[in-house]
């Protein structure tokens, strides 16, 4: 146990362990120092100066770069420090894009808050021309720049190199020229951008912010003719609720439901379904690859900004990820597919699939060629929050709802899915079954859990009937990277590879209400999403009765002809634009 020492912040005692800094000790403490550069799960960059503290006998200090030791005195609130503050944020509005109530992030940006805080009433500085301000780019299916609002704090460009390792963000030009762009000035969709939205859950303004969505869907809810179906996905239930008050990991997904049916929307599913299913073609490929020793491992494909990167990093290594489509792109192709068999009225044409997600990726996702008709418009989770607050819905006042038939039923299995670690533990569990037509004893594979920044890599072996096989769990692509430089080296022992893009999976995607700044909010919203696994009377996907239904209806079996026709996916070399079917 790591001894507790203490020191003193504002003439009050205050205890620390192992925090990394003065800022970190102080907010454990209920003591809110200011920032806008930091995020803990990033390295310190002490850029803004807004967390500027007294180290009694030191002077002025930034406090995400002072570690904390034993009987230091540190004063928070003087008349200097918010001094100092107040004419950091005059400075920062001196260069920023003012017209707040056009901006998407108005009422969560950071430099808002802190204008309102401080009592900013005019800046004394001059303001900059409109007319050089730099040009808004749109480029990207799923981000949007608008560097008139960038702070210059950099927490874009650590996120992606740091997250991701592509490092397409970077300092341009130099003195109050600097600028935050893409290489030799490229527009997003020009440079190896994989969409993961890392580098819009860090900003804390309105220069980096999800492509909306909002209005395409709304056009369509207000046209009778078109039938919208939704599907919600597992990490949203645990996430969406922040924005209405509740706690990070508290389970609104029955509330969900019924703010969807009073927008308007014609049928409400649920994405834990097709993660079920997804578990069925991932889970029989992965054993049919194990018992023929055939393209092993196998990379999982439910993260479209992995399967992105391995298409501009390793075409050659196409063949180890999965073809089955992820959760999203299979119940998208199976309400196309079945709803009109079910339901009267429905026809292909007359049906608008609209995703809600906790991740940016999908909605580059929903455009892939290979993908092309199936999600028609994709909203992240904040969005959705955004388009419930818009129709005057009170969200606490709903009273829960069950979703609709035949795609309302999951396992735990599937929820699961939103923590990394919950498709591997949730193929597993399916695989083990159909290799031996037995479920596991245990079937908490405690070894794959795990979402803090200590737990981007972690593996498990589970023995099937004699048979050893080993998984291993990444989330970033640091940590991908590192796993495909061993098979590229022929010194990886692990026969599945799960990798989500987002650390921590998509519980803490780039289009999740904003934990950034609190490194326990993944963390909690994972247990949210295995506390419901906990308690829901079916845990394995093999055993959700509409998924068994499904195959005896439509499908067949697991592989079948029509599993893959419907189900699978091929993916394409982005470095040389050559075309590689590897979903058969």
């Amino acid at each position: 146990m790591t001894d507790k020492k203490t020191l003193f912040i504002n003439d009050t005692e205050v205890g620390f362990t192992d925090e990394k800094n003065v800022l970190e000790v102080a907010r454990h403490a209920g003591i809110n120092i200011p920032t806008l550069c930091y995020r803990p799960d990033l390295t310190f960059y002490g850029a803004c100066r807004m967390c500027v503290v007294e180290q009694v006998g030191r002077g002025i200090q930034a406090a995400c770069t002072l570690p904390p030791k034993e009987g230091m005195q540190i004063r928070t609130n003087t008349t200097e420090i918010r001094k100092i503050r107040k004419n950091v944020i005059e400075l920062l509005l001196a260069r920023h894009n003012r017209e707040c109530t056009l901006c998407t992030k108005s009422g969560s940006c950071d430099l808002q808050k802190f204008a309102l805080e401080y009592g900013i009433t005019e800046i004394r500085y001059e303001k900059i021309k409109e007319e050089d301000f730099p040009k808004i780019d749109n480029s990207s299916l799923s981000i949007s720049r608008d560097m008139s609002k960038c702070i210059l704090c950099g927490a874009c460009i650590r996120a992606c190199s740091e997250f991701q390792g592509i490092g397409v963000l970077g300092f341009s030009k130099r003195g109050a020229d600097t600028q935050i762009q893409p290489m030799a000035g490229y527009n997003l969709a020009e440079v190896d951008c994989v969409n993961c939205g890392q580098c819009v859950s860090v900003c804390p303004t309105g220069a980096l912010t999800v492509k909306p969505n909002i209005s395409e869907v709304m056009d369509a809810l207000c046209d009778y003719n078109i039938k919208t179906v939704i599907q919600i996905a597992p990490s949203v239930r645990v996430a969406l609720g922040e924005m209405f008050g509740l706690k990070p990991g508290d389970n609104s997904i029955k509330k969900i439901y019924a703010a969807a049916k009073k927008i308007g929307f014609n049928l409400v599913f649920d994405t834990n379904f097709s993660a079920d299913l997804t578990i069925m073609e991932e889970a029989h490929e992965f054993v049919e690859r194990v018992s023929k020793g055939e393209n092993l491992p196998l990379f999982t494909s439910c993260c479209p900004a992995w399967v992105r990167y391995m298409e501009l990093k390793h075409p050659d290594m196409l063949n180890h990820l999965s073809s089955a489509k992820s959760p999203q792109g299979m119940l998208s192709a199976v309400m196309k597919r079945i709803l009109p068999k079910e339901y009267e009225g429905y026809t292909k044409e007359n049906i608008r699939v609209v995703s809600v997600m906790p991740c940016t990726a999908k909605k580059y996702e929903a455009n892939r060629d290979e993908l092309l008709g199936q999600t028609d418009y994709v909203l992240t989770t904040y969005e959705f929050a955004k388009l419930i607050q818009s129709q005057g819905i009170d969200f606490d006042k709903l009273e829960e709802i069950e979703a609709d038939s035949p795609f309302g039923t999951y396992s735990g299995g599937g929820t699961i899915f939103g923590a990394s670690g919950g498709v591997a533990e949730a193929a597993v569990r399916t695989a083990y079954n159909m290799i031996t037509g037995e479920n596991l004893d245990d079937i908490n594979i405690v070894a794959l859990r795990g979402v803090d920044e200590h737990s981007r890599s972690k593996e498990a072996q589970i023995d099937i009937k004699g048979k050893k096989v080993k998984i291993r769990v990444v989330s970033t692509l640091v940590e991908a990277e590192k796993a495909v430089q061993e098979v590229i080296k022929g010194t990886a022992d692990f026969q599945m590879l799960e990798v989500m893009a987002c650390p921590g999976g998509c519980i803490n995607g780039g289009g999740q209400p904003s934990g950034c700044k609190d490194s326990q909010t993944k963390v909690k919203r994972s247990i949210g999403l295995y506390k419901e696994d906990e308690a829901l009377p079916i845990r394995n996907s093999h055993q959700n009765p509409d998924i068994i239904k499904l195959y005896e209806k439509y499908l067949e079996k697991p592989g079948s002809e029509l599993a893959h026709k419907l189900l699978h996916t091929t993916f394409s070399n982005k470095k040389t634009g050559s075309y590689t079917d590897f979903s058969k």
